[in-house]
């Protein structure tokens, strides 16, 4: 497995930061594939929250289920796949630079194919991944430097 790792510099405190890419409410706003994303359980989020996220993988859309593995506030947090035929596991760091003023966001990605999902994930699925994980981040950035958030 070949893990994908990226980061960005977000000019907001880190708290902030943290606080809106934890939110799978937010993530159709800064993930391009990401379709839709909803809580499948209810109150704060901890480890073992599941979240029903539909992206969009070549022409398809698919539904996965993702369950929170690590959730340390305002630091990390990790989810992996726990259903279909492509399971990501994603850890995010997020640290204060600049005295507080600003955050670094590190992303790391990494996938295992299930049946169809082997066939996949080296023609589809980590091609459009390592080609979408920058602009995300960019779009992260902008949502959080000059959006509503």
């Amino acid at each position: 497995m070949t893990i994908i790792r990226e980061s960005v510099d977000v000019d907001r405190a880190a708290e902030d930061v943290y606080a809106y890419v934890i939110d799978p409410s937010h993530m159709p706003e800064w993930q391009l594939s990401a379709v839709s994303a909803e809580r499948l359980d209810e109150g704060p989020l901890h480890t073992g929250s599941q979240v029903r996220v539909t992206r969009r993988i070549g022409r398809r859309e698919i539904p996965m289920t993702m369950e929170y593995t690590e959730y340390d506030p305002p630091h990390s947090w990790t989810v992996r796949g726990i259903d279909g035929p492509i399971r990501g596991n994603f850890h995010g760091e997020v640290e204060p630079i600049d005295d507080g003023r600003r955050a670094r966001v590190t992303m790391e990605l990494d996938f295992e194919g299930h049946g169809v999902g082997k066939v996949l994930l080296p023609l589809v699925v980590r091609p459009q991944v390592r080609k979408e994980l920058p602009r995300n981040e960019q779009l992260l950035k902008d949502r959080l430097e000059h959006g509503a958030a």
